[in-house]
């Protein structure tokens, strides 16, 4: 299967809690220039969701993959797996994959540097980068790792970057307002194309 330099799989938690920090995350990877791929991209009761996992992340040259929720869910009082599963679905990918697939590169995600010991021991050696709750330090992190992996030059500075991202938020209930949707309900697609246009408009990206 081939995979796409433009394509970055984003495996995170979609819950309200993360919410700020997924938004951050997706204005980070299209003001560089790249597109989204995660599962709330399409909603197709024709396709299993691992099917569509598969083929996402299949697709994606790159990944960013956030372990750091590993609390109990607050109904249910057991962790979710989802993101642990997934990252190792892109690794294997990697890993037993074709030339394609040899060539992915992804940057892990935890709260605190070597936390994941603690409960991913077999990811010892490997650079987990620590984002500390901090929707803003994730915005310069995953540039910094899509500049590094993709060798691009019209990559915004981190600086550039940031800036674009806090005028961006500071001003989402108007842009959204003025798109005619309601800032609190927006739906992902909603969210990426207005963040498309924004970027646009301030850094000459296209999607």
């Amino acid at each position: 299967m081939a995979s796409s330099v433009r394509d970055v799989f984003i495996n995170c938690p979609f819950d309200d809690g993360y919410h700020a920090s997924f938004e951050a995350t997706v204005f980070a990877v299209i003001g560089c220039g790249f597109r989204v791929r995660c599962a709330r991209e399409m909603d197709d009761a024709s396709e299993t969701r691992i099917e569509k996992l598969y083929r996402i992340i299949g697709e994606s040259r790159y990944g960013i993959h956030d372990l750091s929720r590993t609390q109990p869910d607050a109904d249910n009082k057991l962790p979710r797996f989802n993101m642990p599963l997934e990252l190792g679905m892109f690794l294997g990918a990697k890993r037993f994959g074709d030339d394609a697939q040899k060539r992915k590169s992804c940057i892990i995600f935890d709260t605190e540097r070597f936390r994941f010991q603690k409960f991913v021991s077999d990811l010892a050696g490997m650079d987990i980068k620590a984002h500390e709750g901090d929707p803003r330090k994730m915005v310069g992190q995953i540039r910094d790792f899509l500049v590094t992996v993709s060798k691009r030059i019209t990559i915004p500075t981190r600086e550039e970057l940031l800036d674009s991202y806090d005028r961006f938020m500071n001003g989402l209930p108007a842009i959204a307002g003025n798109a005619g949707l309601d800032p609190k309900k927006l739906l992902f697609p909603d969210y990426e194309r207005l963040v498309q246009s924004w970027v646009k408009a301030d850094h000459g990206q296209n999607f």
